[in-house]
């Protein structure tokens, strides 16, 4: 069957269909995105305001004529942190169902991270041993470990790149004085939940995902997307290292120019370096590999889990 995951992400609002089928890899048929930046549109009381819930109505709507161009039999409607978090989320959420028909399923933030753990773990497979996922979205950061498909320990920690970028950064190229304070924050934040994990023992594989990671590993020479799923894509942390203070010294638009970094994520992507920084630092990791798969595919994959044994 033909399904569609639209995900109302804090910077864009996605919609994947695929083909898919219990048992079977769910194989993309079309992808349809629109920046929105949600995470950005968060007024002083912390609210969604009404150009922010206008933009998203209109995008919601254009999402799903393109389902239905494609044939989607069955949408999986999501929000992650910025709806989650915003003030208005239940009168935001109404507006959309009014204006569409469409139902947004938030996702709490642990459910953020055991989806995306699931969908690491079924692309690696049991082979990979004890995983420690690591993923950087616009709103928050997950982290999940385990040994089986359902994580250990999982949180969520309200260090996007796109709501860092926003409340700690406002220079361009951001200041020293700035960075320094980020990534002090970062740090602190990181570490008050590493004790979580550090009581299960090292893990035999890190992965990371999101788009952050993936530009990260771009520029420090990983492979491009158009290459294919299936090259090894790689971050070494000292690679890393070299790199944040690069970034931070550059303005926005020469960091658009780098190889695989998208106009619309390059002012993020000082914040979202120093958050891969510190998780692979203050986790002792030296380097993660980078997973095609995550939150989208996740919340795929547990669906077609119930259909199959429904």
């Amino acid at each position: 069957m033909r399904l569609g995951v639209l995900d109302v992400g804090s910077n864009t609002v996605h919609l994947l269909v695929v083909d898919a089928h219990p048992g079977a890899r769910p194989l993309p048929a079309h992808s349809h995105k629109a920046e929105l930046r949600l995470a950005q549109l968060l007024d002083g009381n912390g609210a969604i305001g009404p150009d922010g819930v206008e933009k998203l109505v209109g995008v919601v709507k254009d999402a799903l004529q393109a389902a239905e161009d494609k044939g989607v039999e069955d949408l999986l409607p999501f929000a992650t942190s910025a709806v989650r978090e915003a003030s208005n989320a239940d009168d935001v959420l109404a507006r959309v169902q009014a204006e569409t028909g469409v139902e947004l399923q938030v996702l709490t933030g642990a459910e953020e991270a055991r989806l995306t753990f699931l969908a690491a773990r079924r692309w690696f497979g049991w082979s990979a041993g004890k995983l420690l996922v690591l993923d950087i979205g616009g709103g928050s950061l997950e982290v999940g470990y385990g040994i089986d498909e359902e994580p250990d320990a999982a949180v969520s920690l309200p260090l996007g790149a796109g709501r860092l970028t926003a409340g700690w950064l406002p220079g361009d190229p951001p200041s020293a004085d700035d960075i320094r304070a980020l990534r002090r924050h970062v740090r602190a934040e990181i570490a008050r939940t590493v004790g979580e994990f550090s009581r299960f023992g090292a893990p035999d594989h890190v992965v990371a995902t999101s788009k952050t990671f993936k530009q990260l590993a771009r520029i420090a020479g990983a492979a491009r997307s158009a290459d294919g799923l299936y090259v090894q894509r790689e971050l070494k942390r000292n690679s890393l290292e070299t790199w944040v203070p690069r970034l931070a010294a550059m303005s926005t638009a020469q960091r658009s120019a780098l190889p695989g970094v998208s106009e619309g994520r390059a002012n993020q992507l000082v914040a979202g370096a120093l958050v891969a920084e510190a998780a692979m630092d203050l986790f002792e990791v030296e380097s993660v590999e980078v997973c095609p798969w995550a939150l989208r595919e996740g919340v795929i994959l547990r669906r077609l889990d119930h259909m199959g044994s429904a």
